[in-house]
């Protein structure tokens, strides 16, 4: 909490270049690529970090495959490049995946038309990923006996990528590469109000924690809301050409269904793509695709109707799938940067996740609106150079501020690794080896779990019982990462809470543990606050349908 509270008092010292207002992907990549590139930046956020939009995707890197029906083809051209880039700048966390998908009888296509299509959108990704292959359903049955070809017509495979880990977790990690380069962060305080006074902003903060209010002012101010960027415009009084319509997705995150390291895909009753994603010990599926009025949703019966009914359909289960294989659900919105004009008169699942970046000249003010994770390096590009041209000077335009660590400085951790046979330590259960999974999550900073581990053996145990986070990586969270509530650090620094279930966790002798090393004298209020949130969103059953 140290961290947090330092900077708390710093956001009030000074006039920034940028202040940052939200730190889902849009905001984190914005405040690192600024803050990289020589700015001073600010960045708030009324939740914790990623604690929205960025922490409810289907943990997938893509070009937009699907954009290609509707014609998209620069957009799927920008974001099979922008793929690429990921997945040579994050070796360890961006990974090429191969992609099954499956064609059923009644599709509006033949399967030879999608396959086809796959070749095009290999090219278009310049050739980067394995080719695209076409399978007959005896073909689909030989690499995923899983699948129910009973009503299969065919198939191909092709590939994308996918986050090895987590998408908070990825996304926590361009906040921690900004506060490396000097911003000033901080989670749980609200932006309620800003005005533009004397060629800068001014925006009234709430400290959600202390409930206290103060004054943060900056020369330009980037509205990096999410699902909440017309409300904040609303606030400060900007007019702009985008806005948002939402959409609401589910994933539903059950046992293990396959062995291989592969995505089905699916055309879901709706005509939307439908997943199979690994997740280590764990299978992600979905997704949902329902308009919205507000971003502010939960999982209805419907929704895990469709999910289950859907996946049941397609594979071949020794059983359905039940309300009672749910181990955990991720629900919330997708916005969808649209214009008044045009917008509305789209098949609304066509709408690409595009984004848009509406810019006020005269007041110094940037919307950004929709956006994926895929295209988070041209947001970050995208904003440090609008911010530019509003005559903020940066002193390193040209810095890459953005990708793991130097190759020298993970063979150096890799090195240190080996010489205290720290892979020897790996649980039998273990998705990969210690070494790799410590260097994708903390990168440089995985040293300092080396070291406590040195000092204390004890702090290379899994401390939370069917978990992948070592004693050490709480240590580690408590010094670097702002954990500011139990959530923060179960859901979003890790993926604790998505992949064992909330009983578990719950009873786990090691949670209050946790709570110490997390918390220290606050540890118990934590673990209360924690024990006293809503349980679970999972139905004991479903509602029979009327």
């Amino acid at each position: 909490m140290q961290l947090r509270e330092n900077n708390i008092k710093k956001l009030t010292g000074e006039v920034f270049d940028v202040l940052v207002v939200g730190a889902g992907i849009n905001g984190a990549s914005a405040a690192a690529a600024l803050s990289g590139k020589g700015a001073r930046v600010a960045l708030i956020d009324r939740g914790d970090f990623a604690s929205s939009t960025s922490m409810h995707s289907s943990n997938l890197v893509w070009g937009g495959i699907k954009y290609m029906e509707s014609g998209d083809f620069a957009l799927v051209r920008k974001l099979c490049k922008s793929r690429n880039h990921l997945i040579r700048s994050y070796p360890s966390t961006v990974q090429e995946i191969r992609f099954l998908t499956t064609i059923h009888e009644g599709f509006r296509y033949h399967p030879l038309y999608p396959w086809a299509g796959a070749w095009l959108y290999w090219l278009m990704g310049n050739g980067f990923t394995q080719r695209p292959h076409f399978l007959s359903t005896r073909a689909i049955k030989a690499r995923e006996s899983i699948i129910d070809i009973r009503r299969a017509t065919g198939g191909f495979e092709y590939s994308d990528a996918y986050l090895h880990d987590n998408d908070a977790r990825f996304v926590f990690n361009f906040v921690r590469n900004a506060l490396d380069f000097g911003t000033v962060a901080a989670n749980y305080v609200e932006s309620v109000g800003a005005r533009h006074e004397q060629g800068g902003w001014v925006v009234t903060a709430h400290d959600r924690e202390a409930d206290t209010r103060f004054d943060i002012r900056a020369r330009v101010l980037i509205n990096a809301s999410g699902p909440w960027v017309d409300e904040h415009n609303t606030l400060s009084g900007q007019r702009t050409a985008h806005r948002h319509v939402f959409s609401k997705g589910i994933h539903l995150i059950v046992p293990r269904l396959t062995g291989s390291r592969r995505v089905l895909a699916f055309f879901a009753d709706d005509g939307r793509l439908f997943f199979v994603i690994p997740m280590g010990a764990r299978t992600c599926i979905g997704t949902t695709d329902t308009r919205v009025e507000r971003p502010e949703v939960v999982a209805t019966d419907d929704d895990i109707r469709f999910v289950l009914e859907n996946i049941n359909s397609r594979l071949a289960l020794d059983r359905p799938l039940t309300v009672s294989d749910i181990i955990s659900i991720r629900c919330g919105v997708r916005p969808l940067a649209v214009k008044p004009s045009g917008g509305e008169k789209r098949d609304f699942l066509k709408l690409s996740r595009k984004h848009a970046i509406d810019v006020d000249r005269q007041a110094r003010h940037l919307s950004i609106f929709g956006g994926k994770l895929t295209d988070c390096l041209n947001v970050g590009e995208e904003v440090a150079a609008e911010v530019r041209r509003l005559g903020v000077e940066l002193a390193y335009p040209s810095y890459r501020w953005y990708g793991e660590p130097d190759r020298a400085v993970r063979d150096a951790f890799l090195h240190q690794a080996r010489l205290m046979h720290l892979d020897d330590m790996t649980a039998e259960s273990a998705s990969e080896p210690l070494s790799q999974r410590l260097w994708r999550r903390y990168g440089a900073q995985a040293m300092e779990v080396l070291e406590d581990i040195r000092q204390d053996p004890r702090q290379g145990e899994v401390l939370i019982e069917g978990t992948e986070y070592l004693r050490g990586e709480l240590k580690l969270a408590r010094r670097h990462e702002m954990v500011t509530r139990l959530e923060d650090f179960l859901r979003r620094r890790s993926k604790i809470s998505l992949v064992v279930r909330e009983e578990v966790i719950r009873a786990s002798p090691g949670l209050r543990e946790a709570c110490q090393l997390l918390f220290g004298d606050q540890a118990q209020a934590r673990l209360d606050e924690y024990l006293a949130s809503t349980g679970s969103l999972i139905p004991d059953s479903l509602d029979e349908k009327a």
